[in-house]
């Protein structure tokens, strides 16, 4: 009978691409790696790895082995949720990845209440960008993932994740107070800072992309003087009047907001979501994670 700890080693490699990464990943040495799929090989009868430069590549074998390995996992997620939801109390560790914004406006709450509710339920979370939050959860590395999604611009889907909404956010452009010098004063509508310095979040990131088409739309290229992921330093470098910068209401979350804020065209939202394997859904833990997360969320953003 197949070992499903090698298994595993084989999906791991299939997606994280190198020895090295699947030992980092699982806490292995990468020899130790390399040794058990060698056994696995010899269980099996067949090669099932085969060296192109200084990387390996599966062989279709290895891939009808990778695809069955992910519906045994599945399995074996289903009946650890089928034996927690015949315990009486919620137990146990979920792994959660989170953005900055939902970190701040969200988990306080949402950690305390779970806290109070559930005394046996471990939450460990991950700042993580969503784009690589979704990857990982689907790799195994989280449990629950609270993500987001831009206007016209879709979150990654993986096979086997669910996705479910939270909360939607306006987005608008956020100015200098009033008083902070003509050239801030004087903005009422998305084009008339097309003069003006921005911050926006570094290329790659989604907001990024759609800040940059929001503004392309109306006519111009925004003259992005600072980056920086950390949307508190764009709050605090818009209410210095130092930039103009495009912002979620998730920010002000617990406070009144400290910039003036201009509506957009079209008033545009973005969307908050949780995502989490299909077959970990039913679990006791998920469904408390989840059902927290979404009653924080009406709570705080009704």
């Amino acid at each position: 009978m197949l070992e499903i700890r090698r298994l595993r080693l084989l999906r791991e490699l299939s997606i994280r691409g190198t020895l090295a990464d699947v030992a980092e990943a699982l806490a292995y040495s990468p020899s130790s790696v390399s040794q058990q799929l060698a056994l696995l090989e010899k269980e099996v009868g067949t090669e099932l790895l085969r060296k192109s430069g200084r990387r390996v590549v599966l062989t279709p074998q290895a891939l009808v082995l990778v695809e069955h390995t992910s519906e045994l996992l599945d399995a074996l997620e289903r009946t650890e949720a089928a034996l927690a939801a015949s315990q009486s109390e919620v137990r146990g560790t979920v792994r959660l990845a989170v953005f900055q914004t939902a970190a701040l406006a969200l988990m306080p709450v949402a950690l305390r209440t779970l806290r109070e509710r559930h005394p046996a339920l471990r939450v460990e979370m991950v700042q993580h960008e969503p784009e690589t939050a979704l990857h990982e959860t689907w790799a195994r590395d989280f449990d629950v993932v609270v993500a987001e999604q831009y206007p016209n611009h879709a979150a990654p889907h993986y096979p086997g994740l669910d996705r479910e909404h939270l909360t939607g956010d306006a987005i608008r452009l956020a100015v200098p107070p009033a008083g902070s010098g003509d050239a801030f004063d004087g903005v009422r509508q998305l084009a008339h800072a097309a003069h003006l310095p921005w911050v926006m979040e570094p290329h790659g990131a989604a907001s990024r992309h759609w800040a940059e088409q929001a503004c392309r739309s109306v006519g111009f290229e925004p003259d992005v003087r600072y980056e920086t992921a950390d949307l508190q330093a764009h709050v605090r470098l818009v209410e210095s009047g130092n930039a103009v910068a495009l912002l979620p209401d998730l920010v002000w979350v617990g406070r009144s907001p400290s910039t003036r804020l201009v509506e957009l065209p079209g008033a545009p939202h973005r969307t908050v979501f949780t995502s989490m394997r299909a077959s970990s859904a039913g679990h006791p833990v998920m469904q408390a994670v989840r059902g927290v997360l979404e009653e924080t969320a009406r709570t705080l953003l009704p």
